[in-house]
């Protein structure tokens, strides 16, 4: 944690020390008037009891009885009595109301020096104990590398702004590790699948044109090299719409009516079921979805298509569109349940044929559309698989 003049923890200590600074020296200079306004009356009350005014008046003899009326005696007048105990009264009062406010007046700025001192105290440690967690984000997130990914914040606590920001920073700590996962793992298969074809070109080339071949074997080799080629064609434009799926939607997002997409998926596919012996129905029902025709066309598509190829002959695949999205059901070869969830994992292979990038790229596509894709496999004997997209 910076300790500079400068940081965070020293404006926040600046921030909350004045702040309680502020407020003691408001209290004391509210006291310090209040006490003011009403000390006077207070002490001249005090005095006037403690000393009468009868201190002040002289001593006059009594008078003696005589035959002879006799005229009365002059007093001295009560108003310069009155003056005199006035007179002295407000002496006291003042020098006693000097006296008090001076001495108030010391204390309390003593005490609100002590005051001051204790509230910069109080706030540095207030404000590292504020920051803390901020440090522990930042010391998390300075070590973090591809290799610690798996470490998170775990910040215990309760409930808060800064509680919940470690909360977010391990979410996507953890989204983070599970994007690089799947990162090194698509490079990992990703090469594996391209060097196999590679392998068996020049295997091929090597082998069967060696010596003296014949037309023949060169025309058996040329067609295993132009299939090897196509394969590894067909991998590479799965890596790239995979790729370009990844990346989210473009702005051309637009209303597509998936129902037809759906129907034109199935007519395009509708030569290659006839060549497999696979039967494919259809109950399109309307459904719109906001997106990108090319992306959704693919999804429906690469459905399709991993329908009809891993079925056997004289299977079936049902297609059904509607308000509850796109759901595609096959008869096949029986899938392990424990397996069903790596489907949607790029190069994961449910039989020999193909690359694995179907179910993966169908995956990416409805990511990218916000939407949620399931499989379940269905029961025996049919087998098979069944995949629900929902927008």
């Amino acid at each position: 944690m910076s300790l500079l003049p400068g940081g965070e923890r020293a404006r926040l200590t600046a921030l909350y020390g004045g702040l309680l600074v502020l407020a003691g020296a408001l209290l004391t200079g509210v006291v310090y008037v209040l006490v003011r306004q009403g000390l006077y009356t207070s002490i001249s009350t005090a005095v006037t009891t403690a000393v009468p005014a009868s201190t002040f008046e002289p001593s006059v003899p009594a008078p003696t009885r005589s035959a002879v009326p006799a005229s009365p005696m002059p007093t001295p007048a009560p108003s310069d009595l009155a003056v005199r105990g006035y007179a002295v009264t407000r002496q006291l009062s003042d020098a006693a109301e000097d006296a008090a406010l001076s001495r108030l007046l010391t204390v309390s700025l003593l005490v609100l020096v002590a005051y001051a001192v204790v509230s910069v105290a109080v706030a540095w440690w207030m404000a590292g104990r504020v920051l803390r967690p901020v440090a522990v984000i930042t010391e998390t997130a300075r070590r973090l590398s591809g290799e610690n990914l798996h470490e998170r914040i775990g910040l215990a606590g309760p409930p808060g702004e800064l509680k919940r920001l470690a909360d977010t920073f391990d979410g996507m700590l953890e989204r983070m590790e599970q994007l690089v996962g799947a990162q090194q793992r698509f490079a990992a298969n990703a090469a594996h699948e391209l060097r196999t074809p590679l392998a068996v070109q020049r295997a091929a080339a090597e082998i069967g044109l060696a010596g003296e071949p014949d037309a023949e074997r060169v025309a058996r080799i040329r067609t295993k090299l132009i299939g090897v080629a196509d394969d590894s064609e067909r991998i590479i434009d799965g890596l790239l719409l995979l790729a370009a799926s990844d990346q989210g939607l473009s702005g051309d997002v637009a209303p597509v009516a998936v129902h037809e997409v759906t129907r034109a998926a199935v007519d395009a596919l509708a030569g290659e079921a006839a060549e497999r012996e696979v039967t494919v129905t259809v109950r399109a029902e309307p459904l719109t979805a906001e997106g990108d025709a090319v992306l959704l066309d693919r999804l429906v598509h690469n459905l399709v298509a991993n329908g009809i190829r891993h079925n056997r002959a004289g299977g079936r695949v049902e297609v059904r569109t509607g308000p509850s999205g796109i759901e595609i059901s096959n008869t096949g070869p029986q899938v392990p349940p424990d397996t069903v969830p790596l489907l949607f994992e790029p190069f994961h292979h449910t039989g020999t044929e193909g690359a694995g990038l179907g179910l993966s790229i169908v995956a990416s596509i409805v990511r990218a559309h916000g939407a949620s894709a399931t499989a379940t496999a269905n029961p025996a004997p049919e087998g098979g698989l069944t995949v629900r997209v929902a927008f």
